[in-house]
């Protein structure tokens, strides 16, 4: 029975979502598109967005289709029900796993299903019309049956993590309403499934105005979905809130949700509106790009507002499934460290979204799980590494290890913590903040470059040499170049590290003698860059492992002209065996010719992907997520926002370069507050095939060496139009010096800046994204 204060509440609910508010949230808008000034120039930045928005005409069948939101922990996906007369709204949270470390953590530390809502129509679905609005994350839109039609609008709210659904039918319809379908609470990995595994128990089942299930695991703790959905006016209004404790006491998750559905009933609503859209829009507001294939432009997009979906600073980094439970295939039930979280993160740097760096907080959090993953005969307090899958908390079960080199359990999860760090390693070099140097990179890389230490020794040659390891996804060998690499990055940042906090370190000689005498990596004279010593790549390999020194970690650049036969070898062996390549190959690839001044193939590579070719039971799905098999991926759709960030802006050995990869099919692209290495944030202009203006503003006063792009004499000013001193480095290529806080605006010599960004015009039609037809 609910107590006097919970009816208060109800009534409170009642007063505050009133009718005419709440049914004409669920009314489709009128119009979605921008607002424009006095002049009738609309904002860019939501004329962008608002055009990217993703439609649906025709009703979807499953996660592969269906629009989907999240506030980068609650996430929600809408789609057919069962029947042809309902709908379902599929739950999942980033939190919600299990806890059981006696398991690897792909199963023990699996994320767990959580249940559904489903809308029961009194007519079957006939049609759809709905759209996914990226500005405002909100989900809009009717749904026809043979009886009426259900107007609705639906949310993830950005602070509150409520889900809320309003809904308006007409004549026939007026019985519509929402139940819930818990799933059970055991993992849906069958791979390693041990034969002694057993289901979490089922669920409480609670009543009252607000309903709830709760949750207990075996392990101790759990979580409570709890919502309640009440008629207002002709309409109804759905709220329900998830709370996961564990540890703790699961009846604490269901006091906190029921709470929380009753504090958000009892709320105004313009109010959630307001502050929900008001931080999307200011999100979207921090970068801007804009390039002719709108298509590509909408999907960038996507991206965007996937990541901020997806995860946040301070909460836990990608799974592979993201906020969203894959109801088919849905073996991927972790945080997997072999790739797929470092290539899927990195957009949020040079996409200048710093509050979305959720990797640099998870090592800040949880360093004090890293010395789990060690195998025990190293774990002296100075070694780290880290196993996958683990999960959120870097726990990759308490009785797995990585292993060790040139031992009987070798795995490919030796470079895992190391390539990590390269992403925090991003995080300084885009902010310049050295407490992420001082506070997380030093600390772990000192300790992940230690372990490698052990199993490292001194050739004939005089070389050191590294034991037999695994390069991810291929074969083990001696000298693994993918190691190799990671070790020789990882000891010449720790150097350099060491320099720029100023303070000595006892390993610091250790650091510089793999630095000085690492061995070079095997090479074939025709192939380039091998696996490692005696192992060729012989066969189609969708890892990049082999080529990490190119890309990411950019060992070897195109500036340098002794470099590039290597980097060309080795790029066009890989490239030339395609077969088993996977959506992020294509995406790696991308962003690798990018940095290698080849950008009709940078653009190729990325449309291959995106044009939902299915390639070894791979693909794009319409909703621009990306299945493997039946598997959901988040990863491969993320690294592709990389690579139309490595088209617009690069840095790269203290080089800042704008529009460095910019195909001759975009004559005209636009960008405005891309974060560039070294703090600095560019906004430019192409038109015409030709770079009109470039703006560079300083947010720690690094040294900038500008590759602008602009043909002929330039002029170099200040906001006010005052010149500043610049000089010529090299062609096309200058130095200014920028104190914190200041902007340099180059131009043509008689040119001018523009004021803003701008959306550049589409060659021709376009299909949205979703199910447009």
């Amino acid at each position: 029975m609910l107590g006097a204060s919970t009816a208060a509440t109800a009534t409170a609910a009642t007063a505050l979502w009133t009718a005419s508010s709440a049914t004409a949230w669920a009314a489709p808008p009128a119009a979605s598109a921008a607002h424009t000034d006095a002049a009738g120039k609309a904002d860019p930045y939501e004329e962008t967005v608002r055009a990217a928005a993703m439609v649906w005409r025709r009703l979807p069948t499953g996660w592969q289709e269906g629009p989907f939101l999240a506030n980068g922990y609650l996430g929600a996906q809408l789609y057919a029900g069962r029947t042809a007369n309902t709908l379902k709204l599929m739950l999942s949270h980033t939190q919600v796993q299990d806890r059981r470390g006696q398991w690897r953590g792909g199963i023990g530390y699996s994320r767990l299903p959580i249940g559904y809502f489903t809308l029961t129509l009194a007519g079957d679905i006939t049609s759809v019309d709905w759209t996914l609005d990226l500005y405002d994350a909100e989900l809009r839109g009717t749904v026809t049956t043979t009886r009426g039609s259900v107007a609705f609008t639906a949310l993830v709210q950005n602070d509150s993590g409520a889900l809320l659904v309003s809904t308006r039918p007409s004549a026939g319809e007026e019985d519509s309403a929402w139940t819930f379908q818990w799933l059970p609470a055991a993992t849906t990995r069958t791979s390693g499934k041990p034969p002694e595994y057993t289901p979490n128990p089922d669920p409480e089942i609670g009543s009252g105005s607000v309903r709830y299930v709760q949750q207990p695991l075996l392990a101790g703790g759990g979580w409570t979905t709890a919502w309640r959905e009440q008629r207002v006016g002709t309409g109804r209004l759905l709220a329900a809130h998830l709370a996961y404790r564990s540890p703790g006491d699961v009846t604490e998750a269901t006091r906190d949700a029921r709470r929380q559905v009753e504090r958000t009933l009892s709320a105004d609503l313009d109010d959630l509106l307001a502050r929900h859209r008001g931080w999307w829009h200011r999100y979207y507001r921090r970068s801007f790009l804009s390039v002719p294939d709108k298509r590509l432009q909408s999907f960038y997009l996507a991206q965007l507002y996937k990541l901020a979906a997806s995860t946040r600073s301070g909460g836990p980094t990608i799974s592979e499934w993201g906020p969203w439970f894959p109801e088919v295939g849905n073996n991927w039930t972790a945080v997997w460290w072999n790739l797929n979280v470092q290539i899927g993160m990195a957009p949020v740097h040079g996409s200048n979204h710093p509050e979305l760096d959720s990797v640099t907080s998870t090592f800040a959090r949880f360093e004090k799980n890293l010395p789990i993953s060690v195998p025990a005969v190293y774990r002296d307090g100075e070694s780290y590494a880290l196993g996958h899958p683990s999960d959120w908390q870097l726990r990759a079960g308490d009785t797995y290890d990585v292993g060790a080199p040139g031992s009987d359990h070798i795995s490919d999860n030796f470079g895992n913590l190391t390539w990590a760090m390269h992403n925090v390693w991003q995080a300084y070099r885009h902010s310049m903040d050295r407490t992420i140097l001082r506070d997380v990179l030093f600390p772990i890389l000192a300790k992940a470059i230690n372990f490698y230490a052990h199993f490292l020794h001194e050739g004939p040659d005089g070389k050191l040499h590294l034991l037999e390891t695994r390069s991810p996804e291929y074969a083990n060998a001696a000298d693994c170049t993918y190691d190799l690499s990671l070790i020789r990055w990882g000891a010449r940042t720790l150097l350099e590290t060491a320099r720029l906090l100023q303070t000595d370190h006892p390993r610091a000689p250790l650091w510089q003698d793999i630095a000085t005498r690492l061995t070079p990596y095997a090479e074939d004279p025709a192939a380039g860059v091998m696996i490692g010593k005696d192992v060729p790549l012989a066969d189609s390999h969708r890892h990049h492992s082999h080529l990490l020194w190119l890309y990411p970690l950019r060992e070897r650049s195109w500036d340098r002209a002794g470099d590039r036969g290597v980097m060309r070898r080795s790029m066009d062996h890989w490239v030339s065996m395609r077969d088993l390549w996977h959506g992020y190959s294509y995406a790696t690839a991308s962003s690798m010719y990018s940095v290698m001044d080849e950008p009709e193939k940078a653009l190729d590579h990325l449309t291959l992907f995106t044009d939902l070719k299915v390639v070894a039971d791979c693909a794009m799905t319409v909703n621009t997520m990306y299945r493997e098999g039946r598997n959901f991926a988040l990863e491969s759709p993320l690294s592709a926002a990389q690579s139309m960030l490595d088209m617009a802006v690069q840095g790269h050995d203290g080089v800042v370069k704008v529009f460095p990869s910019v195909s001759a099919r975009w004559p005209d692209t636009s960008i405005a507050s891309l974060r560039a290495p070294g703090a600095f944030l560019i906004d430019a202009d192409r038109s015409g095939g030709m770079t009109r203006w470039v703006r560079v503003h300083s947010e720690a006063g690094a040294p900038l060496t500008l590759q602008h792009g602009i043909a002929g004499d330039i002029a170099v000013r200040d906001e006010r139009g005052h010149a500043l001193p610049w000089k010529e480095v090299a062609a096309g290529r200058i130095s200014v010096r920028l104190p914190r806080g200041a902007s340099a605006v180059v131009t043509p010599r008689d040119g001018q800046a523009g004021e803003g960004p701008r959306d550049v015009p589409s060659p021709g039609a376009w299909t949205r994204w979703g199910l447009p037809a």
